[in-house]
C-alpha cells in the first residue's frame, strides 16, 4: 500500500484517539493522560514485540533507543500540559510547525531533501493549521497575530512549541533507528518500551493514577488500540517516504478531528474552519503529486 493512505490511517486513528481522550478523559490530570496515551499503546503492542523477539542489530540502535525513549516521553508530557493549561487556539497551531523543522533535523540526520513543491505543500498544511485552530477570527484581526505572539506571554504556547522542536528530533532519529529493522517490529518494540517506562515511572511516582484511569476499562482500550494502530501505520508510511511529507499528511488528523468534533461534541464551527482545512488539503495534493 502507498505511504500516503497509510499515512492518512495514521491521521484518521490520532485523530479519534484525540477525540476519545478528550471525551473520557479530559478532567483527569495530565500523568493519567499520559498513562492512557503512552503506556496502553505500549502494553497493547508488547505481546506482538515478544513474540517477534529482540532484533539482531548492532549497539548504535540500543544508544539511539536510549535517547530517543525519554524524549518522546517528555514531548508528550510538554504536550499535555499545553492542551491542558492552555486554550487550544493559542497551542495547537504551535504543533503544525513540526514539519518544517524537520526539513532541517531531516536533512542533518538522514540527508533527506524535499522538492519546492512539496515544501509548498507543507507550507500549506502549516497556515492551514494555523488558521484551523483560530477560534475567534473574524471578530478581531488580532487574533491572526495571537498565537505567535502568545509565545512570548502564555507558557502553554511554548511547551506546545518545544513539543514540537522535540518532535522533528524524534522523527528523524526514530527513522534512523528503524532502518537497522523492519518498520512494523520497530514500532511496536519502540512503543512497548515507551510505554513500559512511563509505566514504571507513574507507579514508582504516583501510583495512585493507575487505579483512576482504570475505572474506565472500555475508554482506556478504545484509545490504548488506537494509539497502536497510530503507532505502527506511522511507521510503516515514514519507511516509503522523506519524514518531513509523512509528517505533514500525518498533520491532517486535525481536518479529521474537525469532523469528528462536529459529530461527537456538536462542535457547529465547521464551517467556519473549512476553508483553512481546504488550505490543508491543496497542501496535501501537493505532497501527493
Amino acid at each position: 500500500m502507498s505511504w500516503f493512505w497509510i499515512a492518512l490511517v495514521c491521521a484518521i486513528s490520532l485523530a479519534l484517539a484525540d477525540s476519545f481522550t478528550k471525551k473520557y478523559f479530559s478532567h483527569f490530570s495530565g500523568v493519567s493522560i499520559l498513562l492512557v496515551r503512552l503506556s496502553l499503546p505500549g502494553l497493547v503492542l508488547l505481546p506482538y514485540t515478544v513474540s517477534a523477539g529482540l532484533p539482531d542489530v548492532p549497539m548504535d540502535f540500543w544508544y539511539l533507543l536510549l535517547i530517543l525513549v525519554p524524549l518522546e516521553i517528555a514531548a508528550m508530557w510538554f504536550y499535555v500540559m499545553a492542551i491542558r493549561d492552555t486554550p487550544l487556539h493559542l497551542s495547537l497551531p504551535y504543533l503544525s510547525f513540526t514539519p518544517v523543522f524537520v526539513i532541517i533535523t531531516g536533512y542533518l540526520f538522514l540527508g533527506e531533501t524535499v522538492s519546492w513543491d512539496g515544501t509548498l505543500g507543507i507550507i500549506f498544511i502549516v497556515v492551514g493549521t494555523y488558521l484551523l485552530n483560530l477560534d475567534r477570527i473574524g471578530k478581531s484581526w488580532q487574533t491572526v497575530f495571537s498565537p505567535l505572539t502568545a509565545v512570548f506571554r502564555v507558557p502553554g504556547s511554548a511547551l506546545m512549541l518545544i513539543a514540537s522542536l522535540i518532535y522533528s528530533f524524534t522523527a528523524v532519529l526514530s527513522k534512523k533507528a528503524m532502518l537497522y529493522t523492519e518498520a512494523t517490529s520497530f514500532g511496536a518494540l519502540y512503543f512497548s518500551l515507551i510505554g513500559v517506562v512511563t509505566l514504571v515511572l507513574i507507579l514508582l511516582f504516583q501510583p495512585r493514577t493507575v487505579a483512576g484511569v482504570l475505572i474506565r476499562p472500555g475508554a482506556m482500550s478504545l484509545v490504548g488500540i488506537l494509539m497502536a494502530i497510530m503507532v505502527v501505520t506511522h511507521f510503516m508510511a515514514l519507511e516509503q517516504v522523506e519524514t518531513a511529507y509523512m509528517l505533514s499528511v500525518k498533520r491532517t488528523s486535525m481536518i479529521f478531528g474537525m469532523l469528528l468534533g462536529a459529530w461527537m461534541f456538536k462542535d457547529m464551527s465547521f464551517r467556519q474552519h473549512l476553508p483553512a482545512g481546504m488550505i490543508m488539503l491543496i497542501g496535501v495534493v501537493l505532497i501527493l503529486i
